[in-house]
């Protein structure tokens, strides 16, 4: 009896997801031409290890502007100059926003900073007051003791680790550097290793990173956000808490 009723559950689960996927091709009958997915999963199981091999190899087939179902989420994929110049310069404007992820609910106030805010109003004045008081010349050149005195250091660990034959490992040290840099811009001071929370500034800014471009199969079915099957939501969540102290 309790595999009838799981099985029963499941055919309705696959048929409630089918079904939004059904009025989803209903309302998009002029979608360009992509491959047929599965249930629920759409073609997300053609996407491997190496997607830019992948998409590559469907886009011969396909063409260059194809569409794929990734969940249940609908995506256009373009991979040829002109197709792309369409989208990034003809009608940028109707691309210009960024769909909706939880990450950015997290881990980015709501989508309302500068990258993922969708276009309008708020990105514009947003983008208006970041010209003009962090990268306009005047600002620029205002930080030019600043970025030099901080050049200096990362030369000078540099040296110090060539005279003592240390090996150094460069990408960390830039890393460093530009953070370094970028907080005694905005903030104006340095954050030492150990600020922003027990992990530390460069830890929680590396793991910000590493789950934003995570695969979060909430993003693709966001029918089972609530489930957090991944646990990213619990970890955006406890970077989200970082950043606002």
């Amino acid at each position: 009896m309790e595999w009838t009723s799981t099985i029963l559950a499941i055919a309705a689960l696959v048929f409630f997801f089918q079904a939004l996927t059904w009025k989803t091709r209903a309302k998009n009958k002029s979608l360009p031409p992509g491959p047929r997915g599965l249930p629920i999963l759409g073609n997300l199981l053609m996407i491997g290890t190496k997607p830019h091999h992948d998409l590559r190899r469907l886009a011969r087939k396909y063409g260059p502007i194809m569409h794929l179902r990734l969940g249940l989420m609908p995506v256009i994929f373009v991979s040829s100059p002109e197709a792309a110049e369409l989208f990034l310069k003809t009608h940028d404007l109707v691309f210009a926003s960024r769909p909706p992820q939880e990450a950015s609910k997290y881990i980015s106030y709501n989508q309302q900073n500068l990258i993922f805010a969708p276009y309008g109003s708020f990105w514009r004045n947003m983008r208006k007051m970041c010209t003009l008081e962090l990268l306009s010349s005047h600002k620029i050149s205002t930080f030019r003791s600043m970025r030099k005195q901080e050049l200096d250091l990362l030369v000078r660990s540099i040296r110090d680790a060539a005279y003592s034959g240390v090996a150094v490992d460069l990408s960390s040290m830039v890393t460093s550097f530009s953070t370094d840099v970028s907080c005694r811009m905005v903030i104006g001071k340095n954050y030492n290793s150990d600020d922003f929370s027990e992990k530390g500034f460069g830890a929680t800014v590396r793991e910000t990173m590493r789950i934003a471009s995570a695969f979060n199969l909430a993003d693709y079915i966001p029918q089972i956000r609530g489930l957090d099957l991944q646990g990213q939501t619990k970890r955006m969540k406890a970077i989200g808490y970082c950043q606002g102290f």
